[in-house]
């Protein structure tokens, strides 16, 4: 199911997007897209929200920070968020992601 276009996601950023009824923190790492549960297992604060710095999103509730590639905490990796495959589907009418160089 289409979540967003990539052009909406720009590299080093992330966004909330709805997927089958549910919230998942969906993050562009340059040109390559990660989705992991938006909740925060802490409190359940907005990940898609956080700052993301390379692979480390913060939560902007309580600064828990998550791995978004492996849903890992950065703290304790035995912690983990929940992680969902991510497919790129690129047509000729849609922007090609772009990455920085």
């Amino acid at each position: 199911m289409k979540v967003a276009m990539a052009h909406e996601v720009p590299p080093g950023e992330g966004r909330v997007v709805e997927a089958g009824g549910r919230a998942l923190a969906l993050f562009n790492v340059d040109g390559r897209f990660y989705a992991i549960d938006n909740a925060c297992l802490h409190r359940g604060g907005p990940l898609g929200e956080g700052d993301l710095e390379g692979t480390i999103v913060r939560c902007p509730w309580h600064a828990w920070r998550w791995d978004v590639t492996s849903g890992a905490n950065v703290n304790n990796p035995a912690v983990t968020m929940p992680c969902y495959p991510v497919t790129v589907v690129v047509t000729a009418s849609t922007p090609r992601p772009t990455t920085r160089r």
